[in-house]
């Protein structure tokens, strides 16, 4: 019989972080493979916005990518603490503002499309409609994702489980997090303002 070596929890910390780091290269080309689609359907179109289709607004996405960068900076200084300095709820407190942000922009996003819906631009309005909701839909549930990973860790926080020598979890979510606001502003640029 053999004895089977069980890792470290530096080893665990560093097996899980590239695991993350994989994860975040294969959800980065799905979002580049729609991106790609994106490129396609504008390359080809003789004008943009396609004849017929009015320009989408910029105003709410651009408030929305604030939102978005407003969490981004929230959890980072939230979660990036030097030994020594964690404060009881310091965490929580960070954890609810971030959620409380991304499901702002997620309110603010779904209004988005309720309103471009009824003015006519729909998925089956054409290969820029399917394009647009395919991007955008896509993004929402990966923030839909985030807040649900941020929300597994108040129970946590809550219990004085995080502190800044064990914040994997913490890191981790907060690398997701992060990895689903930066699509978002690449996606405003891309989308809303290019």
């Amino acid at each position: 019989m053999t004895a089977v070596a069980l890792e470290s929890p530096e080893e665990s910390r560093k097996t899980a972080f590239v695991g993350m780091v994989m994860g975040l290269a294969s959800w980065a080309m799905l979002f580049a493979s729609l991106f790609f689609a994106y490129a396609m359907v504008r390359l080809r179109a003789p004008g943009w916005p396609p004849e017929g289709t009015a320009p989408l607004p910029r105003l709410m996405p651009g408030f929305n990518t604030l939102i978005l960068l407003a969490s981004s900076v929230v959890l980072h200084l939230g979660v990036v603490r030097r030994p020594g300095t964690d404060r009881p709820g310091a965490l929580v407190r960070t954890l609810w503002t971030t959620i409380g942000l991304g499901s702002l922009f997620l309110l603010l996003q779904t209004g988005l499309w309720v309103a471009l819906w009824r003015s006519g631009f729909q998925i089956g309005s054409g290969p820029y409609g399917s394009v647009f909701y395919g991007l955008t839909v896509f993004h929402a549930v990966h923030v839909l994702a985030g807040l649900v990973a941020l929300a597994w860790l108040i129970p946590g926080a809550n219990r004085g489980d995080y502190t800044s020598n064990q914040q994997n979890a913490v890191r981790l979510s907060a690398l997701f997090w992060h990895f689903v606001d930066v699509v978002w502003v690449v996606m405003y640029v891309a989308v809303y303002l290019v």
